[in-house]
C-alpha cells in the first residue's frame, strides 16, 4: 500500500519539483487528502450520523459539531500519523512510540492554536472568518510540518564512536 501511494503522490510531482522538495509536497498531498477526509466524516456524521442533535453521555451532553468533531478525529488522527510516518518522515529513526507520542501533543498544540488564531482573527482584528480560516490553516500548517520535520519524525543522528 505504501508503494501505490508513493507512486501516485510522486507521479504528480513531477510539475512541482522546481517550486518545492518531494518530502514538502509529500506533506501537503498526504495532509491535503487527511484535511478533506476529516471533513467530509465531519459533514457526515454531524448531518446524518447525530443528524444535529444533542449527544447525551452518562455525565455530560455535546452539542453535535463538537461530537463530530471527535468523530472525525478517530478516524484521521491515526490516518494523518500512518500517513505522516510512513510516507512522509518516513526516514526517521525514532521509535514507534516516541513517534505516536509526540504527534499525540501536536495534534493537541495545532488544536489549541486553532482556536487561538481563529479568536484573534475574527474576534480581534474583525476578519472575516473565513478568511480567519484560511489565515489560521497556513500558519498551522506551517507549523505541523516543521514541528513533525524536526521533532515528532526527525531523524537522530547515530554517533560513530572512534577509537583511539
Amino acid at each position: 500500500m505504501r508503494t501505490f501511494i508513493l507512486q501516485i503522490i510522486d507521479f504528480f510531482y513531477k510539475p512541482f519539483a522546481r517550486v518545492m522538495p518531494l518530502q514538502t509536497f509529500r506533506y501537503l498531498a498526504c495532509g491535503g487528502g487527511n484535511t478533506m477526509l476529516d471533513i467530509f466524516l465531519y459533514f457526515i456524521c454531524y448531518n446524518f450520523i447525530l443528524q444535529k442533535q444533542m449527544v447525551h453521555l452518562p455525565f455530560v451532553e455535546m452539542t453535535p459539531h463538537i461530537a463530530a468533531l471527535f468523530m472525525s478525529l478517530a478516524v484521521t488522527f491515526p490516518t494523518g500519523f500512518l500517513l505522516s510516518k510512513y510516507i512522509v518522515f518516513s526516514e526517521s529513526n525514532l521509535r514507534g512510540r516516541i513517534q505516536l507520542i509526540r504527534y499525540f501533543l501536536l495534534v493537541g498544540v495545532c488544536i489549541i492554536l486553532n482556536y487561538v488564531f481563529m479568536k484573534l482573527f475574527v474576534d480581534h482584528f474583525h476578519f472575516y472568518p473565513t478568511i480567519g480560516k484560511i489565515c489560521t490553516t497556513a500558519i498551522v500548517v506551517c507549523f505541523s510540518y516543521l514541528t513533525q520535520k524536526k521533532f515528532t519524525f526527525k531523524v537522530k543522528q547515530v554517533e560513530t564512536l572512534k577509537k583511539n
